[in-house]
């Protein structure tokens, strides 16, 4: 029997407004146009969204509504 070993990198907590809109499934400017999420400012000035701040966001999307179209119809 063959055997695969596989390593997967863990996700990064903090992550660029792209990735971010990314992780929420939105083009940029809709994520800049409605994403309620304020970035974490680093010293260096970079400025990154935590995701569990996003996740937060989503879950109460979520929690408003019944189904898969209630969250998009919110999102969009």
């Amino acid at each position: 029997m063959a055997q695969i070993s596989l390593r997967v990198a863990p996700m990064p907590r903090m992550l660029s407004e792209r990735d971010a809109a990314h992780y929420a499934g939105l083009p940029p400017a809709k994520f800049r146009a409605i994403c309620p999420v304020r970035p974490v400012e680093f010293p260096s000035g970079d400025r990154r969204f935590d995701v569990r701040d996003l996740d937060t966001w989503i879950d109460a999307i979520k929690g408003c509504g019944s189904g898969d179209d209630d969250i998009i119809a919110k999102l969009g």
